[in-house]
């Protein structure tokens, strides 16, 4: 049954594999292809760009760890090659969270107004270093899961139930480091895009009211493109949170419970970050509108698939100040 559903998880994350590096890869194409146009990048370009770059290298070397896992399956070769592809897969993960966290905060300090100065300055003094943020994170991602060589023990014993080079946090110490790191790279990013999204959804209130205020009524506030960033920072917040609870629940299942379900983590990182990647392309107008017509004219060869066209929608003029994103 075991070796069933690893199997069942490695073809859906096959699948999911390839979407994720589809999305992140034209992201990425996209990214450079406006840097030829403008000849610079905004501090939301630099932030996607690391994002999009650490999905598809984490997608790729999870991949890899599962075929190998699944073609190796009594773990033949030395445990270590194993272990450090874990290691990068963590650490990867953790780029990825911090990364999503940060583009939260970038866009909720171009959307929100803080009367607060001194937390301006802070604001300020971060995205005056984007790049450096961006190249410092995985750093700290894989300083962060270092210790796991020292702190944990390699896992299940038995040949016919195990997955290669998995370490587990069989000691109090390793206990302890699990939950140190599940704070640091799942619950403190998270609850950092949960500030941001109040301060965002409170923003479109108050906003929303006062334009409403200032029409009286005679007609419905519009936000132009100012909403479709709104749209897109509170969904990526909405996707945060549910592969949040879902993957404390394995994690807890994995350590407490000793569940040998090591893949269900890597199937639902990909879920979120094929999703994330869908968000992003959405939330930035240009790539959408480009996706969709390069979609369209693909299906232009195939007549009988016409059906499955999406509406390309026309150029209109915006009616409040425009939020780079």
């Amino acid at each position: 049954m075991y070796g069933a559903n690893k199997l069942s998880l490695w073809g859906l994350t096959g699948l999911l594999a390839v979407m994720t590096v589809f999305f992140n890869v034209y992201i990425c194409l996209m990214s450079l292809w406006n840097y030829r146009q403008k000849k610079k990048w905004s501090p939301s370009e630099t932030i996607i760009l690391a994002l999009s770059l650490a999905s598809v290298a984490h997608q790729l070397v999870c991949y890899f760890w599962m075929t190998m896992d699944e073609v190796d399956s009594r773990c033949h070769i030395a445990e270590m090659p194993y272990t450090i592809m874990l290691l990068l897969i963590y650490s990867l993960k953790f780029t990825i969270m911090w990364d999503t966290s940060f583009l939260t905060f970038y866009y909720s300090t171009k959307l929100v107004n803080t009367p607060n100065h001194c937390y301006t300055q802070i604001q300020a003094a971060i995205l005056k270093h984007v790049s450096l943020a961006v190249f410092l994170i995985p750093f700290c991602g894989l300083g962060t899961c270092m210790p796991m060589l020292v702190v944990f023990h390699s896992g299940n014993d038995t040949s016919t139930n195990k997955d290669c080079g998995v370490l587990m946090p069989d000691t109090v110490s390793g206990k302890v480091y699990e939950a140190m790191y599940l704070l640091l790279a799942d619950v403190l990013p998270g609850m950092l895009m949960v500030k941001c999204c109040i301060s965002i959804s409170i923003h479109l209130a108050i906003h929303l009211r006062h334009m409403k205020a200032s029409t009286n009524g005679a007609h419905g506030p519009k936000l132009g493109s100012q909403m479709r960033v709104i749209q897109m920072a509170l969904s990526l917040v909405a996707v945060f949170i549910l592969f949040l609870v879902i993957d404390l629940y394995v994690n807890y299942e994995i350590s407490v419970n000793h569940a040998n379900i090591i893949t269900l983590t890597f199937f639902f990182t990909s879920i979120y970050t094929t999703v994330t990647a869908m968000v992003l392309i959405y939330g930035k107008k240009t790539f959408w509108k480009a996706l969709i017509h390069e979609f369209n004219i693909g299906l232009d060869e195939y007549p009988c698939l016409s059906c499955l066209k999406l509406h390309e929608h026309e150029a209109k003029p915006s009616t409040t100040a425009n939020v780079k994103t």
